[in-house]
């Protein structure tokens, strides 16, 4: 008799714990922590990677200290790496990063260089044509150009690998809709940029819409490489070519620069965020999304099947 009250009451114990444990793994898989997770990943990288980033371009040159501006988000990509190796729920994230993913292949990754260049030319090109921005070439160097385009694709990817790998994996995996997934990271994304310079409710509207852009790219191409390269040429074709805001942020190294005294607010230019906090340019995402939405509809690939790990 006392050892059958004994084997309940071990049975009750063992219920317990993994009521407990479950309970555990749903509050980690919500929305909020995840949140939490995520910011901490990006700042705690960005400080690791203040220190990591000064040391190969440590000089007060214009292109040390730009290339440096951009070289410091490898904090980043070290500190999550390290995070989804070492943590067993996020280990098959680790998948997306590389080859595992069928859309992961160098095809889409220049085509997502391309998309980024197009995208971006057709909105400093809108407003050049009406007059909003003066633009003078200062000087090219195809060294300079070649590491900075590299540290521009190691900050642009890092961005992505938290917010479109990391956070999208995550919620596709706890959340039924990945509608929950594509627009939960997306927010977060716009929210992150909150306290750049110059922002407006359009800035956060237009990194919002972008950030929804690439998530479909990752949805309906398996592709986290092509919305790398999207990101990272965005960048680069604005803030390194054309010298203009990126994101409300001018670096002291570009092929062109902008004199901003002759500057002027329009549908098409924004003088304190750049092309991004424009109508004209929230217009051009949102074309681009129901694009690859369209296209997804039809030819989209079957995802690498992290997202049920």
């Amino acid at each position: 008799m006392e050892k059958k009250e004994s084997d309940e009451m071990k049975e009750r114990e063992i219920v317990k714990d993994g009521k407990k444990k479950l309970l555990k793994n749903k509050l980690s898989d919500t929305l909020p922590i995840l949140y939490l997770f995520t910011i901490m990943l990006v700042f705690l990288g960005q400080m690791l990677g203040s220190f990591i980033g000064l040391t190969p371009f440590a000089t007060s040159t214009d292109v040390g200290m730009t290339a440096s501006m951009y070289f410091m988000f490898i904090g980043i990509w070290g500190l999550a790496i390290l995070y989804l190796r070492f943590t067993k729920k996020n280990r098959p994230i680790l998948k997306v990063l590389g080859r595992k993913a069928e859309g992961n292949n160098w095809k889409n990754l220049l085509l997502g260089f391309a998309i980024g260049f197009g995208l971006n030319g057709i909105c400093i090109l809108v407003a050049w044509l009406h007059n909003d921005i003066f633009l003078y070439y200062d000087n090219f160097n195809p060294f300079y150009f070649v590491i900075i385009f590299m540290a521009v694709f190691i900050q642009s990817s890092a961005e992505e690998m938290i917010c479109r790998g990391f956070l999208y994996q995550r919620l596709r995996r706890s959340y039924k809709s990945p509608a929950v997934a594509i627009i939960g990271n997306s927010l977060l994304f716009a929210l992150l940029h909150l306290t750049n310079e110059g922002v407006t409710f359009l800035s956060v509207l237009n990194i919002f819409v972008v950030g929804i852009l690439f998530s479909l790219m990752v949805y309906y191409m398996d592709s986290l490489w092509c919305a790398m390269a999207v990101h990272a040429a965005w960048n680069f074709t604005q803030n390194i070519i054309f010298g203009l805001p990126n994101s409300g942020t001018v670096v002291p190294y570009s092929i062109l620069k902008l004199d901003a005294s002759t500057a002027n607010n329009s549908f098409a230019y924004n003088v304190g965020f750049g092309i991004e906090g424009t109508l004209f340019a929230n217009i051009v995402l949102i074309l681009a999304c129901v694009v690859i939405y369209l296209w997804g509809r039809k030819h989209g690939k079957r995802p690498c099947g992290v997202s049920v790990y």
